[in-house]
């Protein structure tokens, strides 16, 4: 009888000690070297005015982004190289050249956590000039490009529309910042505290009086050779507010064949965009077994856990011979 209950009393150890073993060995952040296709990319994130919109679950769209972005980056396998530029005006500034997600985690995290709208040099956000320059600077560096924007022009594009991009396209993915519905843009004092909200009378409306006027300008209201040759059918529209540009986006994207998710969309979706397209590099990386093993660990003990609950609360079987 005895010999039975030290097997039972084994048993119900076993489980539990095979559970610290495994959490004990996590502690050493045990790896193994596997080989896996890897893409070194420039990050680039536009910082423009209506980046402040606050449409991504209450938060503005650059805070999402950051969030997103860090997410994604914790994700990435050691040896990837991740370079960091800021988008405004016309360009992007490069901050970090491509370095080490794992070596240089905390760098690449920092910076884009500082990122705002108060270091961009002018107001204006030429999304496709921008995006054009990010390309050229991403193929400069042999990389992958993810853009990450909302899409809306400031001031809006000519009738002529966006500029042709004729450089070198490197593999890459836009991702789309904000919400479906037009939204506020927040408007800022010289000291950059928040006023209020921009208004019609506050901003061009599209699309922008430059270049030639549009074929059909002389049936246009308002149409004057001379003094106005745009006519008067564009003096009214909504660029005070900021949507999703999704079409507009796409529609740039198709130049170099690049891949687009929304930022809504979230980590995983960015992960598995980049899977899809071509390119990289093979690299030899390490992987970190610990969250593994501390899993296994987890389900062991809980495992154990239901097993020694069901021995404790075990319900006597009812009836039996009567007297």
């Amino acid at each position: 009888m005895t010999g039975y209950r030290t097997i039972g009393r084994m048993r119900r150890l076993l489980l539990p000690t095979v559970a610290a073993g495994l959490a004990f060995a996590a502690t050493f952040h045990p790896t193994v070297e596997i080989e896996r296709r890897i893409h070194d990319t420039l990050l680039v994130i536009d910082i423009t005015r209506s980046m402040n919109v606050r449409d991504m679950d209450g938060r503005s769209r650059l805070d999402a982004s950051r969030q997103m972005l860090r997410s994604w980056l914790a994700r990435e396998p050691c040896g990837t190289r991740i370079g960091l530029a800021l988008f405004t005006e016309r360009r992007s500034l490069t901050l970090l050249t491509p370095i080490d997600v794992c070596d240089d985690f905390e760098s690449l995290t920092a910076t884009m956590q500082a990122l705002d709208w108060r270091m961009a040099w002018e107001g204006d956000s030429r999304i496709s000039k921008g995006l054009n320059h990010a390309l050229a600077r991403a193929a400069a560096l042999d990389v992958s490009l993810i853009f990450v924007t909302d899409g809306q022009e400031a001031p809006p594009l000519p009738y002529s529309g966006p500029d042709a991009y004729d450089g070198a396209c490197p593999s890459g993915i836009i991702v789309g910042a904000g919400g479906a519905v037009p939204a506020p843009i927040p408007k800022f004092d010289e000291a950059g505290r928040e006023i209020g909200f921009y208004t019609a009378s506050d901003v061009q409306q599209a699309p922008a009086r430059l270049g030639p006027p549009p074929p059909d300008a002389a049936s246009r209201p308002g149409y004057n050779s001379r003094n106005n040759p745009y006519g008067e059918a564009d003096l009214h529209g909504q660029e005070h507010l900021s949507a999703l540009r999704e079409a507009y986006l796409k529609r740039l994207a198709s130049v170099c064949g690049l891949g687009f998710i929304r930022l809504s969309d979230g980590p995983q979706a960015l992960r598995q965009a980049r899977a899809e397209q071509a390119g990289g590099r093979l690299a030899v990386s390490p992987l970190n077994l610990a969250p593994v093993l501390g899993t296994v660990a987890l389900i062991l003990l809980l495992v154990a856990w239901a097993g020694q609950r069901k021995t404790l609360f075990r319900i006597p079987k009812l009836g039996g011979p009567q007297r």
